[in-house]
């Protein structure tokens, strides 16, 4: 029988609230059901396993960074809406670590196809067209180039990467923004490319 008061978004929650306190990889039925103080049998009737719970939390913090990017992006174009985007990954996992990670949890590709991540790529991809880039080819290698800029940087920076020395992070990351935006104005098309000739 299902304990009264147990439902699977708060199950869900409650294991993002965890996974901020503890590491998302410490996320399990069994941390959980401590938390409620059942039995983790009581958790089945609302969450088929671990992973089950895990992937619920993946798509709510999907689905809270999008939240935050398309508030943030709202009126802003070009520099001014690449650095709120920016921001909002930044910030997100500097107050949520453990969704965070949880975000960039390898989901199938239906589930993915369904998730709050379309939602981020479309805007990215609405970031990006500011930047006049001469393909939707084109616009896919830069939209891997911002997530790996915003996603290395972040990493690194929770990690304690750049904790010990000068100058402040904050400085790194306003020049890692204004390197994107110069290459994102400058950006490369094949024909224009300086190791392109004729015959290629």
């Amino acid at each position: 029988m299902a304990r009264a008061g147990l439902t699977a978004e708060r199950l869900t929650r409650a294991g993002a609230e965890l996974a901020d306190e503890v590491g998302f990889e410490q996320v399990t039925l069994s941390a959980l059901a401590k938390r409620f103080d059942v039995k983790v049998a009581s958790l089945y009737s609302h969450l088929r396993n671990s992973r089950d719970l895990r992937v619920r939390i993946a798509l709510l913090a999907l689905e809270e960074l999008a939240d935050r990017a398309a508030e943030a992006l709202a009126g802003r174009s070009g520099r001014d809406a690449l650095r709120a985007l920016g921001d909002v990954y930044r910030d997100y996992a500097r107050e949520h670590p453990g969704r965070y990670a949880a975000a960039r949890l390898p989901l199938d590709p239906e589930t993915a196809a369904a998730s709050a991540g379309v939602r981020q790529a479309q805007m990215m991809r609405a970031v990006l067209r500011g930047y006049h880039l001469s393909s939707e080819t084109e616009q896919t290698h830069a939209v891997r180039l911002l997530g790996s800029v915003f996603h290395g940087f972040v990493s690194l920076e929770l990690a304690g990467g750049f904790s010990h020395s000068a100058p402040d992070s904050e400085e790194s990351w306003s020049r890692a923004l204004d390197g994107l935006d110069a290459l994102l104005r400058a950006w490369p098309w094949p024909e224009q490319r300086p190791d392109r000739t004729p015959t290629d």
